[in-house]
């Protein structure tokens, strides 16, 4: 049996959802609306073991497109496979009920309460006698086997040096080409980081429809974020400091790594808006995202993606509280020094020990084991960045 074969073939232990998605981690959420809604959210967690608050900074006077990204990061995140069950709570009634009615869309059990009229005690006491109702039943589910290839698996690189484009990147990109034509969902995206790439990007697109998107998608970035903000340059962002002592001295240097996430024969389907749930089948989709590694995470994990791989080069300690982050390395040195942060050790890519297509099967095998509840270094050291994107200033 082939390698490719073999791993397409792999089967894993998931919670299946009353949509038919596939989870690997049985979450009750308490997700709330609003940055005001914080403290009553993490309330009910502290009172109620099992649960997980997801705190953010924002949610109070958007309007337009940055609202809209506002509920459908809200709605997707709590509609997550990885979740089992949602409590919502909000300041106005209004506004919470739209997320509750969006996440009860898949099936999935939610309840949702509104802090105005009644104040945090009473609040988070009838909110935390639901989570206590919403774990019990979590508790009850029992894993079914599922192919791997049902997973929805996200990627993006941070902390990057010489080392991520020669091992950790293309170790991703095997993976994606090993598991992809077999039904797997994929999503790469950081549109800033693909600078200098972006038409070598553009020609792996499946169409030339997908094409002209996904360059109208990479221009609007250009021109409405980094040419309207940027001073002189993107110094110290793009690349940052620790790109430039890992090797990468610009864009175009970190963007040709960064793209060999994606492989050497699959090609992206489409090109999703932030936080937008894949809709065109099994495949590779690019996110216009931030490179930011909180902020895309949260975005691929509210487009419904249940696992994300991080390779990086100088070190990375991104988690995120819905979405388990499996973390690789080609740096023998970040190995030594952040071991602990570390799920995948691919650094035999640059002494020759290790074959990319070696690499590729143990990031396979590390996936399967991760499905199966196997925590990753990010969950084990307790990392749950969850960081929303905002589009522009608030009214």
């Amino acid at each position: 049996m082939s390698a490719v074969h073999g791993s397409a073939e792999r089967r894993i232990w998931g919670y299946r959802r009353e949509n038919g998605r596939v989870g690997i981690r049985n979450h009750v959420a308490i997700l709330p609306v609003d940055d005001i809604s914080n403290a009553a959210c993490e309330a009910v967690a502290a009172h109620i073991h099992g649960t997980v608050a997801l705190p953010h900074a924002y949610g109070r006077l958007q309007f337009g497109a940055d609202l809209e990204l506002h509920f459908r990061t809200m709605i997707g995140t709590g509609a997550n496979p990885n979740v089992a069950a949602c409590v919502v709570i909000g300041i106005e009634p209004g506004w919470t009920q739209r997320i509750v009615e969006g996440i009860a869309a898949t099936g999935k059990p939610v309840a949702g309460f509104s802090i105005e009229g009644h104040g945090d005690i009473a609040t988070v006491a009838a909110a935390s006698r639901q989570a206590k109702a919403f774990v019990h039943a979590a508790s009850e589910q029992l894993r079914v086997e599922c192919p791997l290839t049902e997973l929805w698996i996200a990627a993006k690189c941070g902390e990057s040096d010489t080392t991520t484009g020669l091992a950790s990147c293309p170790t991703v990109g095997n993976m994606y080409d090993k598991l992809i034509p077999h039904g797997l969902y994929g999503c790469f995206g950081e549109t800033s980081e693909l600078t200098g790439a972006e038409h070598l990007a553009a020609a792996r697109a499946a169409s030339a429809e997908i094409r002209d998107k996904f360059l109208r998608t990479w221009t609007a970035y250009q021109q409405e974020v980094i040419e309207a903000h940027k001073t002189s340059d993107l110094s110290e962002s793009q690349p940052t400091r620790g790109n430039i002592a890992g090797g990468l001295t610009t864009i175009e240097e970190k963007a040709l790594g960064n793209l060999e996430k994606i492989g050497r024969h699959t090609r992206y389907i489409d090109v999703l808006a932030p936080a937008e749930a894949p809709a065109r089948g099994p495949g590779l989709y690019f996110m216009d995202s931030s490179s930011a590694a909180a902020e895309c995470c949260t975005l691929q994990a509210a487009a419904g993606y249940v696992l994300h791989i991080f390779p990086t080069g100088q070190g990375n300690v991104i988690g995120n509280p819905i979405m388990p982050v499996v973390k690789l390395t080609g740096n023998p040195r970040t190995v030594r020094l952040m071991g602990e942060h570390i799920d995948v050790d691919v650094s035999g890519v640059l002494r020759r020990e290790l074959t990319l297509d070696a690499a590729g099967d143990a990031l396979i095998d590390m996936i399967g084991r991760t499905a199966n509840g196997r925590l990753t270094a990010a969950e084990a050291l307790g990392h749950r960045e969850f960081v929303m994107t905002k589009l522009y200033r608030s009214a």
